[in-house]
């Protein structure tokens, strides 16, 4: 089967086109005929190699987590009705830029017949992380709410979320004019530049939740705009990790009673995160799954070249 490989860390030109052998799923396991593969931020950070240093990775690593397609085989104590089924599955941390994926029965989800393959992989994962870290950030309704990086796979289901959960207002931060009217349309009522600054007409003077997905040597601005008693939850590293010296910047943050926080759907039990993903395919949280570009798999290379670039809007997504 073809498959896309890690052959060098760095840049992503250094994934290429491999032929592997047809996995025969094991105890537990399914077999999917991948229809739709989501192109995530977790798997451009494994391929820059900032984890291999940690030994988590190693080159002719397979990236790619989310998957959705039907189910072909079944493993040894998986009932075997499956077989046939159009599925939602999560892979791990790799093993989805494949023609065939395996996966856990416990981490595989039946999708309605009316759900696309390429909107289940954009709504799976990333509105299940938006969901959860509203709720770390304890949003509530009549907070006002700055999403950083809004206009990627994680920014939008969380503008979306945010807006209709009652919030007074959800700022954003984006690249263009555009863009920042695309997201007016799915939520939005201030847009500002990637610094913070507001590109037109007045904002809030300070925010009582920031999800960033964003960090980098930049997040401390982003910690000055918050209300007394505001919490900044981080759920992404596009731009790296925080700045060493953050911790600098504690004085104003007691001064202010805020709290900053770094969020993961893998701390959020199973049970519960197949709760909100069944409510999500069902289309009962009413998301608007914003689906950039639809590309071949074998064009894995041009999909993260365009993640790089900060040019997608909503989520990227492969195909066989």
């Amino acid at each position: 089967m073809k498959a896309i490989a890690i052959r060098e860390f760095g840049r992503p030109e250094g994934m290429a086109v491999v032929d592997l052998p047809t996995p025969v799923p094991a105890a537990g396991q399914v077999l999917i005929a991948t229809e739709a593969i989501g192109v995530g931020g977790v798997d451009a950070l494994i391929r820059s190699g900032a984890l291999a240093a940690y030994a988590l990775f190693e080159e002719g690593h397979v990236p790619g987590s989310e998957v959705a397609g039907a189910v072909t085989a079944v493993g040894a104590g998986v009932d075997a009705s499956w077989v046939g089924r159009r599925v939602w599955a999560f892979t791990g941390m790799g093993g989805g830029y494949v023609e065939q994926a395996i996966a856990p029965v416990d981490a595989v989800l039946p999708l309605p017949a009316e759900l696309s393959a390429a909107d289940a992989v954009t709504l799976g994962t990333s509105g299940v992380v938006a969901h959860f870290a509203l709720r770390h950030a304890h949003f509530a309704p009549g907070d006002s709410v700055l999403v950083r990086g809004a206009a990627g796979s994680l920014g939008i289901p969380t503008v979306q979320l945010a807006a209709r959960g009652g919030a007074s207002a959800v700022a954003v931060t984006t690249s263009s004019a555009e863009r920042g009217e695309r997201l007016r349309k799915l939520g939005a009522t201030h847009v500002l530049d990637r610094t913070g600054t507001p590109t037109e007409g007045d904002t809030p003077e300070g925010y009582d939740v920031v999800i960033d997905i964003i960090a980098g040597p930049d997040m401390p601005a982003f910690l000055d705009l918050l209300n007394p008693n505001g919490r900044l939850v981080a759920i992404g590293m596009v731009a790296g990790p925080p700045p060493a010296d953050l911790a600098a910047h504690m004085t104003a943050a007691f001064r202010k009673s805020m709290s900053f926080a770094t969020f993961s759907a893998d701390t959020v039990p199973e049970a519960a995160q197949r709760a909100v993903r069944t409510e999500l395919f069902a289309g009962e949280l009413a998301l608007d799954p914003v689906v950039h570009a639809v590309l071949p798999l074998d064009e894995a290379v041009r999909a993260h070249q365009l993640m790089a670039s900060g040019e997608a809007f909503g989520r990227i997504v492969l195909v066989p």
